[in-house]
């Protein structure tokens, strides 16, 4: 007994850690309202501390945070690791995202620029030493071409990292009935389990998959999501409550560019 006592505390000691970037920046009430109104999914900086907690990120990297959104993700690549970001998004204007790093005192390591990842990327071949996407490679990486068009951009040896929306299993055509009203053929396109998505990388050649599993902040990124001002979420209100916590996961993918 005293073994597993010590064992839970460890793991709720190691669950506390992994987010003391994010939990630090929403103690403060100012930064509270900031994150309501960037927001675009579940908490993209929650996800972001996350998934970099299983990769060995330093200041010496150079980053393309691919469909990084309004940057909360570029946010914690750059002020907890100071890394050297390019934040590309097809949504949000460079523009807007330049602003935001200005006013957070990161535009000197955030890059942002606009890229539409099914059209192919705008840089040199093994620029990066790692690519990095949080809360968007969902919307464009579901076919078995985008993985391998995005591989060339990662050096040897760096790593291609994907934190997303998922499903704890298929639907196919049998949507929960709870589910029905919410759910549409975007969200039949790209919300899938760990399995397909593992096996959709299992596809590309020049790449080890190096970490794949369902990611521990599922509930709690969801949650501060549906705190956010976004348009949609007064509808993802109703949507989570039919779900509740039956269906919706948040998947990780990790893979080493060999």
């Amino acid at each position: 007994m005293l073994f597993l006592f010590s064992f839970y505390k460890a793991k709720i000691r190691k669950e506390h850690t992994m987010y003391t970037f994010t939990n630090q920046f929403i103690s403060n009430d100012k930064n509270i309202e900031f994150l309501k109104a960037a927001m675009m999914g579940p908490n993209a900086m929650r996800l972001a501390e996350e998934l970099s907690s299983h990769l060995n990120i330093d200041k010496t990297m150079r980053i393309l945070d691919l469909g990084c959104g309004c940057g909360l993700s570029t946010i914690l690549l750059t002020k907890k690791y100071g890394a050297s970001v390019f934040a590309a998004d097809l949504w949000i204007s460079p523009t807007e995202n330049y602003e935001r790093f200005q006013s957070l005192g990161i535009a000197d390591k955030a890059v942002p620029i606009s890229v539409d990842a099914t059209k192919g990327l705008p840089f040199a071949k093994g620029y990066f030493d790692l690519l990095f996407t949080v809360d968007a490679y969902h919307y464009f990486g579901d076919t078995a071409a985008m993985l391998p068009s995005l591989i060339p951009f990662v050096k040897k040896g760096g790593y291609i990292a994907v934190a997303i929306p998922g499903l704890n299993y298929e639907f196919e055509d049998n949507v929960p009935d709870e589910m029905q009203p919410f759910w549409n053929s975007e969200m039949a396109r790209t919300l899938h389990s760990l399995d397909w998505w593992k096996d959709l990388w299992k596809k590309a050649e020049g790449i080890e998959m190096v970490d794949s599993r369902e990611m521990a902040c599922c509930r709690e990124a969801w949650q501060e999501w549906l705190t956010a001002y976004h348009p949609i979420v007064a509808e993802d209100i109703k949507m989570m409550a039919a779900e509740d916590g039956k269906y919706f996961n948040l998947v990780q993918l990790i893979a080493k560019v060999l």
